[in-house]
């Protein structure tokens, strides 16, 4: 900086953007029916009623072209779209094995630090639909991909779920973490991590019928319920992961600040500094 002639500013890296995040829609699937958000659009002569309301003795003709403004009502979840769960999603306490059982935090009681970090991707496009994704499997694809974790790196999984999205077969799409994955990544300092899933454990009916085979409970949300022992985040329906090197980019993510929520929307993206 000293070289450069008074008052210059030392040039700044070029960034792209990669949008990780679907879109919040009326008619692709990305939930269960009953879970679907639902978007009512208005249109800039549907809010005339409300300006005027608004703004008493005004007419339809007082407003150019009689347009008011455009606008929207949303119902949803805090689920719906690309979001980012709490661990008060995932169960009332957390932590019992990182300094002992505490309440679990809420979405807006989330470290902003953990949610603007080095990223990496693992890469477990291959494995079947309804695969639970192991410890070891974990530490061969760090190995493969040459990385060796550090604290509050932000871990996204590439599932085939990713090349579903937008068809009927989704929601059931994918492998998930099981909870001895989950835990590698915890143990080594990983707070934040995501899925191109519709969820961060395996889909619901492969656990099902897992359980039905084995009687063995300890397998429901196993991934999730991993933030009972370390509390984490994890990000649910990215997109676009497959455009993503399995290192060398930022992730940003933060949530919506919604008071005492188990998760908020997100526009997740990752940032390269070329």
């Amino acid at each position: 900086m000293a070289n450069l002639p008074q008052g210059t500013r030392p040039k700044r890296p070029a960034r792209r953007f990669v949008d990780l995040s679907i879109y919040l829609e009326n008619d692709v699937l990305s939930d269960p029916p009953p879970l679907a958000p639902k978007i009512t659009y208005q249109k800039h002569a549907d809010t005339l009623p409300e300006f005027m309301a608004l703004l008493p003795g005004t007419r339809p003709e007082d407003y150019p072209d009689g347009e008011a403004a455009a606008a929207e009502w949303v119902t949803l979840t805090t689920h719906n779209g690309t979001h980012l769960d709490a661990p008060w999603h995932f169960h009332s306490t957390q932590d019992a094995k990182n300094g002992g059982a505490r309440p679990s935090i809420t979405i807006d009681q989330v470290p902003l630090e953990w949610c603007f970090q080095s990223g990496v991707k693992l890469d477990f496009r291959h494995l079947p639909d309804g695969h639970v994704v192991t410890a070891a499997q974990v530490a061969v694809e760090l190995d493969r991909i040459g990385h060796a974790l550090q604290p509050l790196d932000i871990v996204v999984v590439n599932t085939r779920a990713g090349s579903r999205y937008g068809h009927p077969d989704y929601l059931g799409a994918g492998c998930g973490m099981g909870y001895e994955a989950t835990m590698y990544l915890l143990e080594r300092g990983v707070r934040l991590t995501g899925t191109d899933a519709w969820s961060w454990d395996a889909p619901f009916s492969y656990t099902a019928q897992k359980v039905a085979e084995t009687g063995n409970k300890a397998l429901i949300w196993e991934g999730h319920k991993a933030g009972r022992d370390i509390g984490y985040c994890h990000l649910e329906k990215l997109h676009n992961l497959e455009a993503l090197p399995a290192t060398g980019f930022t992730i940003s993510c933060f949530p919506h600040k919604i008071r005492g929520a188990s998760a908020g929307w997100t526009r997740a993206v990752a940032i390269f500094e070329d």
